[in-house]
């Protein structure tokens, strides 16, 4: 095992990458299929990219190079046998942290767990093993996967391959680096508040949060223990909408004896079926709760009429009830009163930004009310409106939120029913400066309300901040409006994306509308291809 720290670098990358780091994973099966190129060499390829690109991105922070270049040779001989070859034969890919791997430790960023080493992979890490995929190492996360950038003890930071001054987002932001850069062909991450999609809207990849309880959560280590109220969900990330079909029907199928009873056998249906022209599309721009960038405004609409261009029925929204969605989702989390990221943090370094949240977790609810009224005097209302909903329950209010969660939820679903699909942003901003990530969560209201929802919803990459379109007026001292004005300042040529939210196992729909947004994006000059990064 090798732990690589991180930092920073920035200078123009594409020209440097060897050829099969850019290709689709389905591209790298092929070549490879067809005997044009063997998996010593794409294996060697993309390990020669990580060596150019690490530590500086501090993304990749598990290196298992060795055993990737030996499970190339046992590839290339399997093929040289004549033998079947299985769908993603050869392809180099990379796991989210949080996913055990046989052999090393799985951390989610305690200093606490660095000597606790796996015996057995994650199931869906097995599934891609299975597949032929060639794993290359373990991606960086935030210390408990609770923030929306990437840093923690253990690891240190990563950077976004766009600017490495900004965040590319979390927690699957190793995995959203590492694709932007060039460094994996596919990823595995996992989702409970946009940890998928915001790092592909930050980092210009592609993403998928399947529907609630699609794959299994076996092997993989979760900081909010016994909360079931809202669903983590695993998927891929990846630079083509085609390689998260492929890897989300092979990350949902196994022999019977590796079925998880957590996972209901669901029906997978192929994106390809699904014609364009017959669908019915809603979308929003504007959630009601946290306005969002001119970019992610322009993004959202290109998207809409696109699809109308198409042939689709295309209907602007309105999300009525987000504000109490908001209330909702934090007040669940934080039912416990952080007392788990308690036992979690024992005994072991906290990152900074971590003990806070923790501290502010554990206020009690007698406190709360003093402490918001002190906020807003302070001109922090955003802070203590979230200060507010958070913190301790007892049973009988927890019962009751989750109660009200799934009437919302129905409400919701049902004023929708007529929709096959939804746009909307899946983050208020661009990626924001390292270490905003506290002050910005509100800004994640567009992710965290599709968690509420338990429907699938993936991320597409859009375009780039346009220059001009990179401020707003935002001239409120509020520390949280203060730090959207930082994301946006200087943003111009940061990759957008844009939501893509379906019906329940509708991952079909989702995908196709996700495919035809991303050859309509390919077309334009400012469409996000990988990023300028390099030593």
């Amino acid at each position: 095992m090798n732990r690589l720290p991180a930092s920073a670098a920035d200078s123009p990358a594409k020209a440097r990458l060897p050829e099969p780091c850019l290709w689709s994973a389905r591209k790298i099966a092929a070549e490879i299929a067809a005997g044009r190129i063997s998996a010593r060499e794409v294996t060697a390829a993309y390990l020669a990219r990580i060596e150019q690109i690490e530590p500086a991105l501090g993304a990749l922070v598990v290196s298992l190079a060795d055993d990737a270049s030996r499970q190339a040779a046992v590839a290339d001989e399997r093929q040289a046998s004549g033998a079947t070859l299985p769908p993603l034969h050869g392809v180099p890919v990379t796991i989210k942290e949080c996913y055990d791997i046989a052999g090393v430790p799985t951390t989610i960023g305690l200093t606490t767990r660095v000597k606790e080493i796996a015996t057995a992979d994650a199931l869906l890490v097995a599934r891609l093993r299975a597949a032929g995929a060639i794993v290359l190492g373990k991606s960086n996360v935030p210390q408990l996967m609770i923030q929306h950038e990437c840093d923690n003890p253990v690891y240190g930071r990563t950077s976004n391959p766009w600017n490495p001054e900004r965040t590319p987002g979390g927690s699957t932001g190793g995995e959203g680096a590492l694709l932007a850069a060039g460094g994996t062909a596919l990823g595995l991450g996992s989702d409970l508040g946009g940890s998928i999609r915001i790092p592909c809207h930050f980092c210009g990849v592609h993403g998928i949060k399947p529907t609630s309880r699609r794959l299994s959560r076996r092997g993989s280590l979760r900081a909010l223990r016994g909360m079931n109220a809202i669903q983590a969900q695993p998927g891929p990330l990846a630079r083509s909408v085609g390689d998260l079909s492929l890897a989300l029907r092979l990350l949902g199928e196994g022999p019977p004896h590796e079925i998880d009873p957590d996972c209901p056998p669901m029906m997978w249906r192929e994106p390809s079926e699904v014609k364009i022209e017959k669908l019915r599309i809603a979308f929003w721009i504007d959630d009601g709760y946290f306005a969002v960038s001119p970019a992610v405004r322009r993004a959202v609409e290109e998207s809409a009429a696109a699809l109308e261009a198409a042939g689709c029925i295309v209907e602007a929204v309105q999300p009525r009830e987000v504000r109490r969605a908001m209330e909702l989702y934090f007040g669940l989390v934080s039912a416990d009163g952080a007392a788990d990221f308690g036992r979690w943090l024992e005994g072991g370094v906290i990152e900074r930004r971590v003990a806070r949240l923790v501290s502010l977790g554990g206020t009690s609810r007698w406190l709360r009310p003093i402490s918001a009224w002190v906020m807003r005097r302070f001109g922090e209302p955003w802070l203590a409106e979230l200060f507010s909903i958070a913190g301790p329950r007892s049973v009988d209010e927890y019962w009751q939120m989750i109660d009200e969660t799934k009437s919302l939820r129905d409400r919701f679903l049902r004023e929708v029913a007529r929709f096959d699909a939804i746009l909307c942003p899946a983050y208020a901003l661009p990626a924001f400066p390292h270490g905003r990530g506290l002050d910005l969560m509100p800004a994640a209201s567009y992710s965290f309300f599709i968690n509420l929802l338990d429907v699938p919803a993936g991320v597409v990459a859009a375009t780039r901040v346009r220059p001009g379109e990179e401020l707003l007026p935002r001239t409120s001292s509020d520390t949280v409006e203060q730090a959207a004005h930082a994301a946006e300042e200087g943003s111009a040529g940061l990759p957008i994306g844009v939501q893509v939210v379906g019906q329940a196992w509708r991952e079909d729909i989702v995908l196709r509308v996700m495919e035809f947004l991303e050859t309509h994006f390919r077309s334009q000059p400012d469409y996000p291809e990988l990023a300028p990064f390099a030593r």
